[in-house]
């Protein structure tokens, strides 16, 4: 599979963008654990061409991570378009545009899913932001903005005459928002129509090895991209390429995947600062998914998400090492 001249192999797994979630630290793990492609977490064009200070820095990329996406999200064609441009000086490897968010503070004001209910100023964005830069430009979407307005096989194929170099399709409209199940039946419709030469990714619900492999078989996308699976579990892409690859390797300890939780919050403390740093690990640490055989775990996860030193939250990872032990023995 390839977008423009990058080459990402046979069935590659992608790291979706996601708000608070994809900051550097969490990209480079997982990068190193077999993410073919990562992204940045969503940019707003409009704050970006205020310069606003919160929203420069998250054009933050290491060369360590590539190749890697920044996204962008707006609602108006000048904005997207400048906004655009700022983000090509950060040298990404690819721009993606957020058609696809559907909270209500991004979709409600017309941008991210938004933009289904007005599928011309869509259009004319994509078009416009291609012309505007010489990097691939690529487009996350969903099925449509309800079940009766379900347009993505017609919409992906206007997208691509808009002359992007990649679609990413989440499974769900934007009316489920996160619930329900994933329809990947139309993702798959898509990617089997012979009018569409674009790589097709899909994304929606790949928790497991099993699942990122059914997507494969059965629907043809070309890359899959996992999103809320990967909080506090950066593993999950080394998990997913070792069952695809019929590896045979071993997987990863409890510890050395605590080990990993606390790189990723050296790393972000390292590069952002502590306060920050704190902020974007830790809800990562109580999110994942090593800890949930810890009796009585309740009490330790709001600990997790109340520290705010490093020191603090180290303790806190020492104890549930030893408590995890306890219950093995």
């Amino acid at each position: 599979m390839k977008i423009g001249n990058i080459e990402f192999g046979s069935q590659p797994l992608f790291l979706a963008p996601m708000e608070d979630v994809t900051d550097i630290g969490f990209r480079m793990l997982c990068k190193r654990f077999g993410a073919a492609m990562v992204y940045t977490e969503f940019v707003s064009a409009e704050a970006l061409v205020r310069s606003i200070k919160s929203t420069v820095s998250k054009l933050t990329i290491s060369d360590e991570e590539r190749p890697v996406g920044i996204q962008i999200y707006g609602r108006t064609t000048e904005d997207m378009v400048e906004a655009a441009k700022i983000v090509e000086q950060a040298h990404p490897d690819v721009i993606d545009i957020n058609f696809g968010c559907p909270v209500k503070k991004v979709a409600g004001k017309g941008a991210g899913a938004g933009m289904l209910r007005n599928i011309p100023l869509m259009l004319d964005i994509t078009r416009e932001v291609v012309k505007a830069v010489n990097v691939p430009v690529t487009v996350k979407t969903r099925l449509g903005w309800d079940n009766d307005n379900l347009i993505i096989t017609d919409l992906a194929e206007q997208l691509q005459d808009c002359g992007i170099q990649a679609l990413t399709i989440h499974g769900r409209t934007r009316s489920q928002m996160y619930t329900g199940e994933a329809d990947w039946s139309l993702i798959g419709e898509v990617k089997n129509n012979p009018r569409i030469h674009i790589p097709i990714i899909g994304n929606g619900d790949i928790t497991t090895p099993e699942e990122a492999k059914l997507a494969f078989d059965r629907y043809g996308v070309d890359a899959v991209m996992i999103g809320r699976a990967t909080f506090g579990r950066p593993w999950i892409f080394k998990e997913i390429r070792d069952y695809l690859d019929n590896t045979g390797a071993a997987p990863l300890t409890v510890d050395e995947k605590i080990d990993l939780l606390e790189e990723q919050l050296r790393i972000n403390i390292e590069r952002i600062d502590e306060y920050r740093g704190i902020l974007h690990t830790r809800r990562h640490l109580a999110a994942s998914p090593i800890f949930k055989g810890i009796p009585d775990f309740k009490q330790t996860r709001i600990a997790m998400l109340r520290a705010n030193k490093e020191d603090e939250l180290k303790e806190i990872l020492k104890e549930c090492r030893e408590r995890i032990k306890a219950i093995q023995i």
